[in-house]
C-alpha cells in the first residue's frame, strides 16, 4: 500500500522545478519508495492517464461535473468555485484552496492510497449511459471527501486533464534507469522496450520487478503499436548518393499515415501518434479484412482523401474531416479514401523490422492484390539526381507532396530518426517558401478583431540531442477568423503556469502551453537572430537560428506528436544549404 500523499508531495515539487536534473532526482527517489507491483499504475498517474494512449481509454471528466463533485465535498456553492476559478484559473488550485477550509473543521475519514485513487479512475473512465454522471461525481466525490488540500489538488489535475509536470518520456527513462540499475547509460534498453511496445507502464513494471533481463521479453504484437520510424528532410539530392547508391523513392501522399493490426478478422488502427482512429476508417477495417488474408499481421499504409469521379488525390485537411465525434457514416460517404501501403513490420509470427527494405517491400508486394481502394505507394530504383528530379515532378504531377528517399538496406528503426529515411518536397528546394512542421510553446494576446484571442503565437523546432524545444519565430500570419477561435479553444487546456523546462526561449509569452500542439509554416528564409535559440552558439555566438516571413499554412498537424516535428538539425542543414545558393 503506498500513500497518495507520497505522489503529490512529488507532483508538488515538479512543478515547482524547471530543471531535468531535479525532475529526473525526484522520480528516481519516488521509484524507489514505490511497492514493484505498483509502480506501472505510478507512471501512467504522472502522465496524467491510466493507460498507455493507444488503449483509447480515457477518464473523460469535465470541468462542470469535477465543480459539482468539488462543490458537494467541500459544501461549497458552484458560484463560489466558479469565481475562484475564474479568478485562479485552475480547478485543482482551486480545489486545494477549498478543502484547506474544510480541513480547518473535519477529520479525515480514510487514508488515501495510490491503489484507490488508480482503480476509481478506473471505474470513472468505464462508466457510460444513464446515471453515469452521478455515479462518476458519486465517486469523486468520495476521493475528495477524504482527500487533505495537495492530495484533492492533484485527483482534480489528473481527472480533467491538467496535470502539467513539464515531464518528457526521456526524462521517466533516465530516472527508471537509474533507480533500477543505477546507471543512466542502460535508458537504451529500456527504450528499445518501449519503441516496440508504445506502453512506458509496461516498460517500468518489468524492469523493476525483473531488471534488465526482463526487457529481453518485449516483442513485437499485434495490437500494440510501435513507434513509427522518422524520415529527416533533404535538401541536397547529391549528398545522398555519396554514401550509397542504392537507394529507392516512394511517393509521399498528404494523408495520415496509419499503423494496421490484423489478426483473426479482427482490425485495428493506429495514427503516427499512435492513437486509436478506428473509428474514423470502419471502412478500411471491413474492405481490408476480407482483402488481406493473413492469420496476424502488421503493417503502414497512407489513408488518403480522394476525389471518387477523377481518382485524385485530394488535400489533408480534406481527411480531417473524418474526426469528427457524430454522424461517421455521413463523413465516410462524403469523405472517400484509399489505403496505399508501403511498408510491412510483422507477418504471422515473424518480425519483419529486422528485415531490409528489399525483403519488406517484395513481401508487400506479395501480399497486397491491389484494387481502387488498396494500393501500393509506387516506388522507383533511383540512381542519381536527374532521377531522383524526375520522379519528385511525377509525385507532385500525381497530387502527392513530394516523395520519401529510402535506403535499400535500411532496417526498420522503430522511433528512431536518421539518415536511412529522407523526405524531400520541391519547396524544401526554394530557399522562399520551405515548409515547417513547428511547436506551439507560447502565444500573445491581439487586438483589434483578435482582442480576447491569442492574435501571435511562439513557435520552436524540437532538439531531439537534448529533448528540448528551442524558439524559431512568432507567427500570426496566415490566421483566418476560424483558426484564430479553433486555436484559442484547442490550446486553451494546454496552459501551464509556468514555462516547461524544455521549452528554450529567451522571450516570455503572454501563455505558455505544454508543446503539445504541431502545425505547418512556410517562410522566406532563415536568418540568424539573436533572440531565438534554435541551434544557439552552433553557427555564430549568442545567436541562433529565425525564420523570417513565416505564416501559417492553415493546417493544424493533429497526426503528429511533438517528437515528430521539425528538428533543429534539419534547420541547421537548411541554413546552410540556404547559405551556399546564395
Amino acid at each position: 500500500m503506498m500513500k497518495y500523499i507520497n505522489l503529490a508531495i512529488a507532483f508538488e515539487n515538479m512543478e515547482k522545478t524547471s530543471s531535468r536534473l531535479k525532475l529526473t532526482g525526484i522520480l528516481v527517489e519516488l521509484f524507489k519508495k514505490t511497492n514493484l507491483q505498483m509502480i506501472s499504475k505510478i507512471i501512467y498517474l504522472i502522465q496524467g492517464k491510466i493507460r498507455p494512449n493507444f488503449s483509447g481509454v480515457e477518464i473523460g471528466i469535465a470541468e462542470k461535473l469535477a465543480m459539482k463533485s468539488i462543490s458537494k465535498s467541500t459544501a461549497t456553492s458552484i458560484r463560489t468555485i466558479n469565481k475562484l476559478y475564474n479568478k485562479i484559473g485552475d480547478l485543482g488550485d482551486v480545489t486545494h484552496d477549498v478543502l484547506i477550509k474544510k480541513t480547518q473543521t473535519t477529520f479525515f475519514n480514510e487514508i488515501v492510497t495510490v491503489e484507490r485513487v488508480f482503480n476509481t479512475f478506473c471505474r470513472i473512465s468505464n462508466l457510460s449511459g444513464a446515471g453515469s454522471q452521478n455515479m462518476k461525481m458519486k465517486y469523486i466525490s468520495s476521493l475528495l471527501n477524504d482527500s487533505n488540500p495537495l492530495e484533492g489538488k492533484f485527483i482534480i489535475k489528473i481527472l480533467l486533464g491538467t496535470l502539467r509536470l513539464g515531464i518528457a518520456d526521456n526524462t521517466v527513462m533516465d530516472a527508471l534507469s537509474l533507480a533500477y540499475t543505477n546507471s543512466k547509460k542502460n535508458r537504451k534498453l529500456l527504450e528499445n522496450a518501449y519503441n516496440v511496445s508504445s506502453d512506458l507502464g509496461k516498460v517500468a513494471q518489468c524492469i523493476a520487478e525483473h531488471g534488465l533481463e526482463g526487457l529481453d521479453a518485449f516483442k513485437i504484437t499485434v495490437f500494440s503499436p510501435i513507434r513509427p520510424m522518422l524520415a529527416d528532410r533533404i535538401k541536397n539530392v547529391d549528398d545522398i548518393f555519396i554514401k550509397t547508391k542504392s537507394i529507392v523513392a516512394e511517393y509521399k501522399l498528404d494523408g495520415e499515415r496509419a499503423q494496421i493490426h490484423l489478426k483473426n478478422n479482427q482490425c485495428i488502427i493506429f495514427s503516427r501518434s499512435l492513437e486509436n482512429i478506428t473509428k474514423y476508417y470502419p471502412d478500411v477495417c471491413k474492405k481490408i479484412i476480407n482483402k488481406i488474408k493473413v492469420h496476424s499481421a502488421i503493417l503502414e499504409a497512407e489513408i488518403v482523401a480522394i476525389n471518387e469521379t477523377s481518382g485524385e488525390y485530394l488535400p489533408f485537411q480534406e481527411l480531417m474531416h473524418r474526426r469528427r465525434k457524430h454522424k461517421i457514416e455521413n463523413a465516410i460517404l462524403a469523405y472517400p479514401i484509399t489505403v496505399n501501403f508501403f511498408d510491412i513490420l510483422y507477418l504471422n509470427g515473424e518480425n519483419y523490422v529486422n528485415h531490409n527494405y528489399t525483403t519488406r517491400r517484395r513481401k508487400l508486394i506479395k501480399l497486397i492484390d491491389e484494387d481502387d481502394f488498396v494500393k501500393l505507394v509506387r516506388m522507383e530504383l533511383v540512381k542519381n539526381s536527374i532521377e531522383v528530379e524526375n520522379f519528385l515532378e511525377h509525385s507532385i504531377n500525381s497530387g502527392c507532396e513530394g516523395i520519401m528517399l529510402k535506403k535499400i538496406e535500411s532496417k526498420y528503426k522503430a522511433g528512431i530518426r536518421g539518415g536511412n529515411w529522407l523526405k524531400l518536397k520541391p519547396e524544401y528546394q526554394n530557399n522562399l517558401g520551405d515548409s515547417l512542421d513547428l511547436i506551439v510553446i507560447g502565444a500573445f494576446f491581439g487586438k483589434g478583431r483578435r482582442t480576447g484571442k491569442y492574435g501571435t503565437v511562439l513557435l520552436s523546432t524540437y532538439d531531439d540531442e537534448t529533448d528540448t524545444f528551442p524558439t524559431i519565430c512568432k507567427v500570426g500570419s496566415g490566421f483566418t477568423d476560424e483558426n484564430l477561435d479553433q486555436f484559442y479553444q484547442a490550446l486553451s487546456n494546454k496552459i501551464i503556469k509556468k514555462k516547461n523546462y524544455r521549452i528554450k526561449s529567451k522571450i516570455k509569452a503572454d501563455v505558455w502551453f505544454e508543446p503539445e500542439v504541431v502545425i505547418e509554416i512556410i517562410a522566406s528564409e532563415i536568418t540568424l537572430s539573436p533572440i531565438h535559440r534554435t541551434a544557439y552558439d552552433m553557427i555564430k555566438k549568442d545567436h541562433g537560428l529565425a525564420l523570417r516571413f513565416p505564416k501559417f499554412t492553415g493546417k493544424i498537424r493533429l497526426d503528429k506528436i511533438p517528437e515528430a516535428a521539425t528538428t533543429q538539425n534539419e534547420i541547421i542543414n537548411i541554413y546552410n544549404n540556404q547559405k551556399k545558393k546564395i
